[in-house]
């Protein structure tokens, strides 16, 4: 994949908010969910938008919550917004992550180096920041599609 194109998709997270990411249920590909939205003046729809991060060898996810926010934010109330909202502490229950900083390419690697040798296809490896994760993500290829409200990744069969 070309990493002009690739910063290109990466730059249209920016300031959105993450519903969703995780292994898609056949955990080759990892799939973060992003409802974007605009200025309700610029007259853009919100959507959801599905970046697929195909062959993802590895994935990452640590939090950017500060230890000092954790330890007043267990209480499980914390992880429903009507039970959390007039609670001290991080108020897990409104289902999103704002996507800031953002997205951002990472420099090749000796891990992008050693899997596009190994596998024959490049490699590349991002870091996604939230206000309460930290993702970093090496894989091959991504896809960018709509997908409709309420679109569940993990429906088992």
């Amino acid at each position: 994949m070309d990493t002009a194109v690739l910063e290109q998709l990466l730059n249209e997270t920016f300031d959105h908010a993450v519903v969703h990411h995780g292994y898609t249920n056949h955990m080759r590909d990892y799939e973060v969910i992003v409802y974007a939205t605009a200025d309700p003046r610029t007259g853009t729809t919100p959507s959801h938008l599905r970046f697929l991060f195909r062959y993802c060898v590895e994935a990452r996810c640590e939090t950017s919550v500060s230890a000092e926010t954790w330890r007043v934010s267990l209480d499980d109330r914390l992880i429903d917004h009507e039970t959390g909202v007039d609670l001290d502490g991080y108020v897990w229950g409104v289902k999103w992550h704002a996507l800031y900083p953002g997205a951002k390419l990472l420099p090749e690697s000796e891990a992008t180096r050693r899997w596009s040798k190994a596998l024959g296809v490049d490699f590349h490896e991002v870091r996604i920041e939230t206000n309460a994760h930290d993702v970093t993500l090496l894989f091959s290829d991504l896809q960018v599609s709509e997908v409709p409200v309420g679109y569940a990744p993990f429906v088992m069969e």
